[in-house]
């Protein structure tokens, strides 16, 4: 699940937001795995039905997770997800 999180999240960063960097940071938390993508791009990125960032939100919802999105215009553009993991 988050190697397609990262995958896409990355995807999105490399088409449409005119960054120079982007970090990954993927950690357990209270029973789930949190993964955090941020970039320094231009920011103002926003949920589209059918759009890369959407299919993210929904993969992860049907696992049980959340999806947050923060994308302020200018920047930076953080995607945090949270998946549940047991073991």
């Amino acid at each position: 699940m988050l190697y397609f999180v990262v995958a896409e999240a990355l995807t999105n960063v490399a088409k449409h937001s005119g960054a120079t960097s982007a970090q990954v940071q993927v950690n357990r938390r209270d029973g789930a795995v949190c993964g955090r993508i941020t970039d320094n791009g231009r920011g103002s990125a926003y949920v589209t039905p059918g759009g890369g960032l959407s299919g993210i939100g929904d993969r992860v919802r049907s696992a049980g997770g959340t999806f947050t999105l923060t994308s302020p215009e200018g920047g930076p553009t953080e995607i945090e997800v949270l998946v549940p993991c047991e073991s």
